[in-house]
């Protein structure tokens, strides 16, 4: 008894079986965790030895309870509990099914888990399927909300394969690299590649992983032709896969040519009535019902032949029927053939539905009635009419059974190719749903009867099993497979979001989303995408007004009701007898409702801001700080010639803002930490829209009563904090703004100051024009929106009773009442341009030696532009512009462009002094542009005072005969202001109204994509997309499934025509300074 339990007591102490049962313990026996090597013969004698001793000095009992602990090889298990000890003799013999074994986990670690594609095809490392996720991987699944620490977890949702009860001895360890970039590119939440994971079976004796498929194979390249006409190489493809995993990727089969196809892209050449015959076994099943060809008792052509006969069954036909193709068919035939293979034509594949069908024509059922067949019966053989035949069966029939009449008629009237009698019985499949219903009344109580017994009551459930096991008995696999996802609840659909992420970043209308929706279903036959009202659904939750909220104490004179949607941008404005309706129309969001919106779609990049810093969560509830970057600009004239509505100006302003930056005061510090900061301040994707008009920018009091509302929220918010729930705990926000984002011309509309030609050219300070001439770089910013307010009032009420003159030189330029509080700072995208648009100017001047002229006249003046603009577009490519844009700055303040222009400038030493201005102005740049200059250009920063200095004096002296006595606004702030605005702010290019001006493209883009005849709803449309079109949400998926998109975007034509050349330039239009 020793000897016979010793083997099976070493065994390792995690496969030691608690259960009497065989069955209970070979299913705990196959769980293996790991596999472990087989000792070497060195190691096997010390093994043994310490083995033998253990048994020989201890009873039974004793055994068995210290050796269980021993460490031995998940081998000896497969031995049916011999060990490796007892297989091999003093010959040190090895045992065949060992070594077996062996060779069939090597071929297993060479292979991927997933596709079944050999690991070293694949470019790249390998994986571990029960590992861990490394962090690279982790941290680009967190990013579009997938939280799985382990690959089993992303499998599982990606594939639809748990592969956490793997054995080794069955399952590949690892997978490939390119299941491992499909599982990334899923976002671990699904997979846009029709990958199919092979079924994977043990080892066997006949194991195709071990032996080869072909009889014929050799071990070299060269395989043995076959027999011409007998066998054919069916091509295969990359997802061509098999039961066997082995011969997967590795190696082709000879296969017959009625094998049906192995994958998804191969269909094989089958014979006609091979086909047919398939379809009389899987779709009519009219075996029985309809008569065979074989008993025409002529051999008559082949074409007449078939043109008796059914296209579907091959039978004689019975009920014909015939479609607009001039194919016959059985009426019951081709109605099951439609239903489950789609209307098309069986013979020709063109459309054919059931309304399509008609009678053929009286003079071809003459001839099919006409038609002699022979009596099947052997005593018989005569030759009968088509349309007599059933009598003649039914007199045969009576003559053999003498029962009753009756049954005998029902018996054979299956092969009444017509029903003269009465009506035909028509299919379940071609009555209409009343019709289907009385049929199945008694069907249907039954099943009921059946699942409030047995399934609690659950019909449908028990109804889907039925259809379900109907499919699985016709070898319907494919859609059985498609049905059990679906009750599953995992099936092959994208998920809403997805599917409203790709429809708002391809520009997709609901109209044209939809068409694609119902395209793309109808071909493959699978609901992919998601229909429109679960992107609604999805939408809700991302617009503004979903979220509940609290404001402590409440906003003064706005509503406390949180579900505000897109409402009339005059409301909230508190009108007046004398006030005329205004004439214009725009949309808005509440300015709260908008911010609590915002703050939601960042909830988990705030969660992990609270993790990164190492902040306890919980005890994190209040002192959040946000800081908010407020723009506005006018879109320029984007009329069109259709569309009704009032005739109001079409000239849309948007008002938009930014989150730039969320931080919180812990307890015990001194200063707030910084738990998130916008990565892309002036991109148009984190620029979010809050009210869109159709009003000119220049019509001061239009303007101001459609932005009073928002100001009056604005102003009410600061003196509030915020209670939102964010990480499912209720915290409490306050709310900074800074309006950085506007134009000069904006800011003197807002600021109350008189327009940009002014002689007091600046926001910031109180400089006239012919000061800041004289003395380009000693200035300070001084004014400010409190002190803008206190001279209007000294404007209105004139209380020294001053004259016109001396009351302008006390108010400096101060003209109407201030209305929005701006921050004092500089826009860098407008600087650029205004900047750029000066140097043009230099260049034109020095191309014709203004210095030596006094007065050239005009038709010099364009001699001059032509031939600088005709040189730039020579050597920098840069077409003429009407008025300068952004992008035209960038490439024209470079030192290529300068030296381009010297060659049309004669004098070295004006050449020399224009390459000199250029490169101070490139090393001041990055001071202004920069998101950061103390951290992205130091340098630049600490020479700024210097190189403005040297560049005020080249102005004053090599080009006095432009700069004697004035100077353009941007220039004087580029010279005076920057400095000062970098070291209170600490950036200027991040406030930049950037991420706004590059929304005006959007604008025109939302509004072809959505254009309705009001332009009341036209605005609500181009708001909520453009709404969507920010959300951080959706952008995450729109990163994993980029490659998606851009496929989508490249076969659907969104918009009908070309963008017009100012959309694809995406200019950014400032007034010619």
């Amino acid at each position: 008894m020793e000897e016979t339990y010793a083997p099976r007591c070493s065994m390792p102490a995690e496969l030691h079986h608690p259960y009497s049962k065989f069955s209970d313990w070979k299913f705990k026996l196959f769980r293996v965790r790991s596999m472990e090597r087989a000792p070497l013969p060195g190691e096997m004698q010390l093994e043994r030895g310490a083995l033998s001793g253990v048994v020989a000095s201890a009873p039974l009992g004793e055994t068995v309870g210290d050796v269980v602990g021993l460490p031995g090889s998940v081998m000896k298990l497969w031995l049916g509990g011999k060990s490796k000890e007892n297989v091999e003799g003093p010959g040190k013999r090895v045992d065949l099914k060992l070594q077996e074994m062996d060779t069939y986990m090597n071929h297993l670690r060479c292979l991927c888990r997933l596709c079944g594609g050999a690991l070293r095809k694949a470019k790249g490392p390998e994986h571990e399927v029960q590992g861990l996720l490394d962090e690279a991987s982790m941290s680009a699944l967190r990013r579009v909300g997938c939280k799985a620490t382990s690959w089993p977890e992303v499998i599982l949702k990606v594939f639809k394969v748990d592969v956490a009860g793997d054995m080794e001895v069955v399952h590949p360890p690892f997978f490939c690299q390119r299941c491992w970039t499909l599982a990334m590119r899923g976002g671990g939440f699904c997979s846009f590649s029709r990958t199919h994971v092979p079924g994977w079976r043990p080892h066997t004796t006949l194991c195709l992983l071990c032996t080869p498929r072909n009889p014929h194979y050799r071990g070299e390249r060269k395989r043995r032709k076959p027999t011409r006409g007998a066998q054919h190489l069916a091509k295969r493809t990359k997802w061509d896969l098999q039961d066997n995993a082995a011969i997967v990727g590795e190696k082709r089969a000879w296969r017959t040519v009625i094998d049906p196809p192995q994958g998804p892209g191969l269909r094989p050449w089958v014979r006609s009535s091979v086909q047919r015959a398939q379809w009389v076994k899987s779709i009519t099943l009219c075996q029985k019902e309809h008569l065979s060809a074989r008993l025409l008792s002529e051999d008559l052509p082949v074409d007449f032949l078939s043109s008796v006969t059914c296209q579907v069954c091959d039978h004689l036909l019975s009920e014909p029927v015939q479609s607009p193709c001039r194919h016959l068919f059985c009426r019951s035939c081709i109605a099951k053939y439609i239903y489950s293979l789609g209307p098309h034509c069986p013979a020709c594949t063109l459309p054919c539905g059931p309304a399509d069908l008609t009678a053929p024509a009286k003079g071809f059922l003459g001839v099919l009635h006409s038609l002699p067949l022979l009596c099947p019966r052997e005593s018989c053989g005569e030759q009968v009419r088509l349309d007599s035949f059933r009598a003649h069966c039914l007199g045969h029939h009576l003559e053999e059974v003498d029962g009753d009449h009756k049954s005998a008629e029902n018996s054979l009237d299956n092969f009444l190719p017509v029903n003269k009698g009465g009506r035909p019985r028509q299919h379940l499949l071609s009555l209409t749903r009343r019709a289907q219903k009385h049929r199945l009344r008694d069907l249907k109580t039954q099943v009921k009867v059946f699942a409030e017994k047995e399934e609690g009551g659950d019909t449908k459930s028990v109804c889907l099993t039925l259809f379900l096991l109907a499919l699985r008995a016709g070898n319907e696999h494919r859609q059985a497979d498609e049905l059990e996802a679906m009750m599953q609840g995992r099936g092959f659909g994208l998920h809403p979001a997805v599917c409203l992420a790709i429809r708002v970043n391809t520009f997709l209308s609901c109209s044209q989303y939809h068409k694609m929706y119902r395209t793309v279903k109808a071909t493959s036959g699978r609901q992919i995408f998601q229909p429109l009202h679960t992107l609604r659904t999805a939408e809700k939750e991302l617009l503004p007004g979903y979220h509940p909220f609290e404001w402590q104490p409440a906003l003064k004179s706005v509503s406390t009701s949180c579900h505000v949607g897109i409402i009339d941008g005059l409301s909230g404005w508190i009108a007046s007898v004398d006030d005329s309706p205004a004439d214009t129309v725009t949309r808005r969001f509440r300015y709260d409702v908008a911010l609590v919106s915002a703050l939601k779609d960042l909830e988990e990049d705030i969660m992990e801001g609270l993790r990164e810093r190492g902040l306890e969560d919980s005890a994190c509830t209040s002192g959040f700080s946000v800081m908010i970057k407020e723009s506005c600009d006018g879109m320029g004239d984007v009329s069109e010639k259709h569309g009704g509505g009032p005739p109001v100006p079409e000239k849309p302003v948007r008002f938009s803002f930014t989150i730039m930056s969320v931080s919180i005061q812990a307890e015990g510090e001194d200063e707030a930490i910084t738990i998130f900061r916008e990565p892309k301040p002036n991109s148009e994707m984190s620029c979010k829209p809050l009210s869109l008009m159709f009003v000119d920018e220049s019509d001061h009091e239009t303007l101001t009563g459609v932005l009073g509302p928002v100001v009056a929220e604005r102003n009410a918010m600061k003196h509030s904090r915020l209670i939102l729930s964010v990480g499912g705990l209720s915290r409490s926000f306050r709310f900074h703004f800074r309006g950085t984002g506007y134009d000069e011309k904006m800011v003197r509309e807002m600021e109350g100051l008189e327009a940009s030609g002014s002689t007091y050219i600046c926001t910031l300070c109180d400089s006239t024009r012919a000061e800041a001439s004289q003395n380009m770089t000693l200035h300070s910013v001084t004014r400010s929106h409190d002190e803008n307010l206190e001279r209007y009032e000294l404007w209105r009420t004139n209380p020294h009773s001053e004259s016109a003159e001396e009351l302008r030189d006390r108010v400096k330029g101060v003209s109407a009442k201030p209305f929005m509080e701006t921050q004092p700072t500089l826009d860098a995208l407008h600087c650029d341009i205004g900047n750029a648009t000066e140097f043009y100017k230099i260049f034109q001047d020095e191309i014709g030696e203004v210095y030596h002229k006094a007065n050239p006249s005009r038709e010099q003046r364009r001699s001059w532009r032509a031939a600088l603009d005709k040189q730039l577009r020579k050597k920098m490519k840069l077409k003429p512009v009407m008025r300068m844009n952004g992008n035209y700055a960038r490439k024209l303040m470079t030192r290529e462009a300068v030296e381009a222009v010297c060659e049309l400038v004669c004098s070295e030493e004006r050449q020399e002094a224009l390459r000199e201005l250029m490169g101070l102005y490139i090393q001041m740049k990055p001071v202004w542009r920069s998101t950061c200059p103390a951290k992205e250009c130091p340098d630049e920063l600490c020479r700024y005072s210097f190189n403005s200095q040297r560049f005020a004096e080249l102005l004053s002296t090599v080009f006095k005969y432009r700069y004697d006595g004035k100077i353009t606004n941007y220039l004087h702030k580029t010279l005076a202001h920057v400095p000062e605005i970098v070291e209170r702010d600490g950036s200027i290019g991040a406030w930049a109204s950037e991420g706004n001006e590059s929304g005006n493209k959007l604008f025109r883009r939302f509004r072809k994509m959505n254009a309705r005849q009001s332009k009341t709803f036209e605005l609500e449309d181009v708001l909520k997309h453009h709404w969507l079109y920010t959300s951080k949400y959706l952008q995450k998926f729109m990163e994993a499934h980029k490659d998606s998109a851009k496929a989508l975007q490249a076969t659907i034509d969104t918009v009908g025509s070309q963008e017009t050349q100012e959309d694809a330039d995406m200019s950014l239009d400032v007034p010619d300074f």
